[in-house]
């Protein structure tokens, strides 16, 4: 019987039912291709022995979740996890002020060849 989808609240969940539902949710993900355990192995290099425990809810570590990631083109769900640095106005102001307003001058009877 298929899960009803539902807005998960991760924080509600403890650590080890966190990794169980993540295993869990990359096994219907490759269900949902249609990709063997076996044939996830192969494109990725794992054992099927460890994709089976992975979505079984045994901890995995970052490489294997990336490498499972992109074997099922799923890679794109690690871009909530970027974080763009923001700077304050006050220091944004600063930062313009430092930058050149125009070139230096130049001394006209200096000679910019040496004979």
């Amino acid at each position: 019987m298929p899960r009803k989808s539902v807005i998960m609240d991760w924080y509600a969940l403890s650590d080890v039912a966190a990794v169980k539902e993540i295993g869990h949710n990359l096994q219907l993900i490759r269900l949902n291709q249609d990709i063997s355990q076996q044939e996830l192995a192969l494109q990725t290099g794992l054992s099927r022995r460890t994709i089976s425990q992975v979505e079984n809810g045994r901890p995995a570590s970052l490489l294997t979740l990336v490498q499972l990631l992109r074997a099922l083109g799923r890679l794109d769900v690690l871009e909530v996890l970027e974080e763009s640095a923001t700077i304050s106005p006050l220091q944004a102001a600063r930062l313009a002020r430092q930058q050149r307003q125009r070139a230096s001058r130049r001394d006209e009877n200096a000679s910019t060849i040496d004979v």
